[in-house]
């Protein structure tokens, strides 16, 4: 077989070994045996609920086991096509079989992605949390481009995007925003994103065009529901309530609707101004602290899992520093990866600053864009 060929097919069975690795396959395949089951148990369906949430498990396991299977036997038959060919001398029917196996391994890259965001609440519904950091006006247009940045991203995948919480920079941006993400893997998708983001850039905001760097910080948490439980002292929460900010409407701007809770022991502060009721507020506001605790939680014991097993896969970048430079002429330079984008024209319709719209194509969402090696 060609070396080409030998090359996909050791990619497809590294992506197939992770795959079962992650699902755990002799696990998982009793597990569905057991949803099966239920699903076939009438008293199952006298709680709706419970129903939903059987399903949902039994769907998204379901698949990650057909899709895995799929792409073995396709793997086999291809090869089989390939050795067959290489015997009878027709190169064309090779090239065929080549071409086949470079497209399975993209889709069982896919596919491996899909299983990676197997953790325990990848599936659930997100907040991202976006807050300016050291620059004033600087950070703050950084942030109000990372706040668009992601609402662009969840819309173009299908998801629904509500703004919780708003603040206004004063010149330019936000100081920070609250944003709640809606879709299928939205934590799973979005919670590598958490971490410091840093800007370099000719200022459009100096006279003088120099340099300027910007600090951002985005914090991901997953939306939990009432079946989780989070445990904490109402002794330990500081309630305040603030006359919220933002474009107006009736009693917005003329009572103390906006509240913010401080987790004492944590440091932790959650706050939600976008309903007219202080009421609904403080519930929303307890929602992001039960899901923020709940992230931390998640956090130590993954960390415990991973000194366990550290040769265990670790996707993204979380919790670091990631830098961009930003460059005359469509140009994005990332320093983590050492690579320059151009920004494609249709990017996210146009909404967003090009540069940023190149680095959004190629870091979250995972379109193709032109990339080089930069020397």
């Amino acid at each position: 077989m060609r070396a080409e060929a030998q090359s996909h097919v050791d990619s497809i069975k590294e992506a197939l070994a992770l795959l079962r690795r992650f699902l755990d396959w002799d696990r998982a395949l009793r597990r569905l045996d057991e949803l099966n089951a239920r699903v076939e148990d009438q008293a199952l369906w006298n709680d709706p609920k419970a129903a939903q949430e059987v399903m949902r498990e039994r769907r998204r396991l379901d698949e990650a086991i057909t899709a895995t299977r799929a792409i073995q036997s396709e793997l086999d038959d291809t090869v089989e096509l390939i050795e067959m060919a290489e015997a009878e001398g027709d190169t064309a029917m090779e090239a065929e079989g080549v071409e086949a196996l470079a497209a399975l391994a993209e889709r069982a890259d896919r596919d491996k992605i899909q299983a990676l965001l197997a953790g325990e609440a990848d599936a659930n519904d997100t907040y991202i949390e976006i807050n300016s950091g050291a620059g004033g006006t600087e950070s703050q247009d950084w942030a109000g481009m990372l706040q668009r940045m992601y609402t662009r991203w969840a819309e173009r995948r299908g998801m629904k995007v509500e703004l919780i919480d708003y603040h206004a920079g004063e010149q330019a941006g936000i100081k920070s925003a609250t944003l709640l993400v809606k879709g299928e893997n939205a934590y799973g998708y979005a919670k590598t994103e958490s971490g410091v983001h840093r800007l370099v850039r000719i200022s459009p905001y100096d006279s003088a065009a120099r340099r300027h760097t910007s600090f951002s910080s985005v914090w991901v948490y997953p939306v939990i529901d009432d079946d989780i439980q989070v445990e904490y002292n109402e002794s330990d929460l500081r309630i305040d309530t603030y006359r919220a900010s933002g474009a107006g409407g009736q009693h917005i701007n003329t009572t103390d609707s906006a509240v913010r809770i401080t987790h004492i022991p944590t440091g932790i502060v959650v706050q939600c101004q976008n309903q007219r009721s202080q009421h609904k507020n403080k519930a929303e506001a307890y929602n992001q602290l039960r899901a923020r605790l709940y992230e931390r939680e998640l956090a130590i014991r993954e960390q415990a899992a991973n000194a366990e097993n550290a040769t265990k896969t670790d996707i993204g970048w979380g919790h670091q520093i990631r830098s961009y430079v930003l460059q005359p002429y469509q140009l994005v330079k990332d320093l983590r990866t050492g690579t320059t984008s151009t920004a494609p024209s249709d990017v996210l319709d146009g909404a967003l600053d090009p540069f940023m719209a190149a680095a959004l194509s190629q870091r979250v969402t995972g379109e193709k864009v032109e990339v080089e090696d930069v020397d």
